[in-house]
């Protein structure tokens, strides 16, 4: 078989509505019932909610888990009741990638970084399937399309088919296609850094 893939040139939050117009475009060809999307202030989470509000695809939003980075999570709880009431969900889930602290392992920060050799977002996709599944909300094996992106201002800008797997059979995880991603010309923390320069 032949797919399209779509390679990003560059970091920028216009990404994000091409990224859902492929995520949809995909859809129509796929039967996938769920999209797994991060989303760290909710800003991703509601343009996500408006776009595919008329697709019949529930959104399983994960944001950064409670004392993450701030004393306050940045994620609006007003939003949480607006995306629950709406049929969608909200999972502040252990971020697994991110327990080197919490295990005394450094295995959690090798995975990480191996995946974000393919970019930023491709991690986050892995990590949030892991976690939605880990949370019931999608069956070992169930085919959906995970959704995330690079650095914290920069919208969408990943999208895999993957099945989900929990945590504790991450074996049985799996990416069937990539519908999009950057070319990941620069490492992490030189987009962050140019992230931090252009808002100065």
């Amino acid at each position: 078989m032949e797919s399209k893939i779509v390679y990003f040139e560059s970091i920028k939050e216009d990404n994000t509505e091409k990224t859902f117009s492929l995520v949809k475009e995909r859809m129509n060809n796929l039967d996938v019932k769920k999209i797994v999307l991060a989303s760290t202030t909710g800003a991703t989470a509601r343009r996500a909610m408006k776009f595919f509000k008329d697709s019949a695809v529930q959104l399983i939003v994960v944001p950064n888990q409670f004392g993450f980075s701030k004393k306050e999570n940045p994620f609006p709880q007003e939003l949480v009741r607006t995306l629950r009431d709406a049929g969608h969900e909200v999972h502040f889930g252990t971020m697994l990638f991110h327990t080197d602290s919490m295990y005394g392992s450094t295995t959690p920060s090798v995975m990480a970084n191996l995946l974000r050799c393919f970019s930023q977002g491709v991690k986050v996709c892995f990590e949030i399937v892991l976690m939605a599944t880990d949370a019931g909300y999608l069956k070992s094996g169930e085919t959906l399309i995970a959704i995330a992106g690079t650095g914290r201002v920069r919208g969408s800008d990943t999208a895999l088919v993957m099945q989900a797997a929990s945590s504790r059979s991450i074996k049985k995880l799996r990416v069937n296609e990539i519908i999009c991603k950057p070319l990941n010309l620069w490492s992490i923390d030189e987009i962050e850094e140019n992230i931090s320069k252009e808002k100065d």
